[in-house]
């Protein structure tokens, strides 16, 4: 879709006069500080910004610095993580930080294709990266942008594309302040949701999420917890844990456990015929 240059005035009004109204307040946009956007784009990840806003600046204080979360253990940084969810994204933001520290001297890659090579970090994340910590022109949409494009420009069409999205994000981005003008894109497209206005179902890339009670999402989480707060224990202690406080079934737990271990979440040691389960430090 081929938008004229007004249509593009138009629409950048637009979002500027809602923006300059009703902008959102958050702490990681009353910063510069590459590190700290960092850590809040991978917060941002999947998670809605009311559970993110004080896990943010739990976990800032306890590693302030790319070089204090590359040098932490493992499970301290889960320690802080809880409550936030997809614990993968905790480990590679650590393993992040360690790349950072001793191969780019501490610094955070400015350029799109290098921030890609960072665990967990695709396409899009590593875009929103660039223009929020640096103010770059980089071309993203993400969920909310979404919305605000499908609701004004789409909206009469089924199955669009993220390449017929990023078009348009490319035609009316401003370019001479993309940090603020992401921030008020998707600032417009949260009051579109918060009026019942949600047309990502629009979307090739939508995907409804199912339920996180009795999920395998809710067992990860609740094995991370109880290997926080027990240290190690054994396969029965988790399935005894687990069954009474989410009727999970022995072999399903196993089987989580195991993909825990797979995902170097979690070691397993073998002591005599037991095997032990602990937090990776």
């Amino acid at each position: 879709m081929k938008l004229t240059q007004q249509e593009i005035i138009q629409f950048q009004k637009k979002i500027y006069n809602y923006f300059n109204t009703f902008g959102r307040t958050f702490a990681w946009r009353e910063t510069d500080n590459p590190y700290y956007i960092f850590v809040s784009e991978v917060m941002l990840q999947q998670t809605q910004t009311k559970r993110v806003e004080k896990k943010y600046r739990e976990f800032i204080a306890t590693f302030p610095d790319f070089a204090s979360l590359a040098k932490a253990r493992l499970h301290e940084v889960l320690r802080v993580w809880q409550g936030l969810g997809y614990n993968r994204r905790a480990k590679f933001l650590q393993q992040s930080a360690q790349i950072i520290v001793f191969q780019h001297d501490g610094k955070i890659p400015n350029d799109v294709k290098k921030l890609q090579k960072l665990p967990g970090i695709g396409a899009a994340t590593a875009a929103s990266i660039a223009a929020f910590a640096f103010n770059l022109p980089t071309i993203f949409v993400e969920t909310n942008i979404r919305a605000v494009f499908i609701h004004l420009f789409l909206n009469d069409k089924q199955n669009i594309s993220d390449t017929e999205l990023l078009s348009l994000a490319s035609q009316t981005i401003d370019r001479t302040s993309p940090r603020i003008w992401y921030y008020a894109l998707t600032d417009y497209g949260a009051m579109l949701k918060l009026n019942g206005i949600n047309p990502i179902a629009q979307s090739k890339m939508y995907n409804k999420q199912s339920p996180f009670a009795g999920s395998d999402r809710q067992i990860r989480g609740a094995i991370i917890k109880c290997l926080l707060q027990n240290k190690k224990s054994n396969v029965k202690q988790l399935c005894d844990m687990l069954e009474k406080s989410l009727n999970a079934k022995p072999d399903r737990i196993k089987t989580i456990i195991e993909t825990l271990v797979n995902e170097k979440l979690v070691t397993k040691q073998l002591v005599g015929k037991k095997s032990f389960y602990s937090l990776e430090s």
